[in-house]
């Protein structure tokens, strides 16, 4: 009984840490983490894994709106561990280790992130309700390779990828990827921009993916005036 009472007490306190956070929102993000990762060590010790991985996802977002990816991404991932723990890796658990991959390509861990999204692929294809999003993630790890600037790699990528998902070369994002490796292998600074404006006219490109597709960009640019400057 008395083991009963403790855990109580402690979730009650994990619950006093979660309601104090929501007020240091207000004021102090940094204050609302302390408190957040407070209740994330108390749910741990009790065994409440998906309340801690909740409030470490929380945690997460709270970096996230700093721009502090890095420790942004060690929540997410943690908050994702926690929930495969518990078995919730078809929901939860994947926005999460979206969110990893995310973060981990705009900090030019490419490998990372490209295996992330991989794995998520091969787990969403074998799920009714999360297949259709499969195209977006292979879409993501295909922009991480093109960050990666070998166009090799990235022709073998897209073959990989057609065996993976026989249905993602008759979508949108293969046709982007491809044309955007296309003009990367012909140095044509201008048709790169052109199949970005075109893709973005119909399908909205978060920020982040911009990002990447800016640095690609950047590259091949710094490229094409290199070999200009030899000639």
């Amino acid at each position: 009984m008395s083991f009963e009472v403790q855990s109580d007490n402690k979730f009650d306190a994990a619950n006093a840490y979660v309601d104090a956070s929501h007020c240091y929102k207000k004021t102090s993000r940094k204050g609302a983490i302390t408190c957040l990762n407070q209740a994330v060590t108390i749910f741990t010790e009790i065994g409440r894994q998906i309340m801690a991985a909740k409030y470490c996802k929380e945690i997460g977002e709270l970096y996230e709106l700093d721009q502090d990816f890095e420790h942004a991404k060690s929540y997410f991932e943690r908050a994702a561990e926690l929930f495969d723990f518990n078995g919730d890796a078809t929901t939860s658990g994947i926005q999460c280790k979206q969110k990893v991959a995310q973060f981990s390509a705009q900090l030019h861990q490419y490998q990372k992130a490209i295996k992330i999204y991989e794995d998520i692929s091969q787990q969403s294809l074998n799920n009714n309700l999360l297949k259709y999003g499969v195209r977006g993630y292979l879409l993501n790890s295909g922009l991480c390779h093109l960050c990666q600037g070998d166009i090799v790699a990235i022709t073998n990528t897209l073959e990989r990828y057609e065996d993976l998902d026989p249905t993602f070369s008759r979508t949108r994002e293969y046709k982007f990827l491809a044309d955007l490796a296309a003009s990367i292998d012909k140095e044509d600074v201008a048709n790169f921009t052109r199949v970005v404006k075109e893709f973005e006219s119909i399908t909205h490109l978060e920020s982040w993916k911009s990002t990447l597709l800016s640095r690609v960009k950047d590259a091949l640019e710094a490229k094409v005036m290199e070999e200009d400057d030899l000639t």
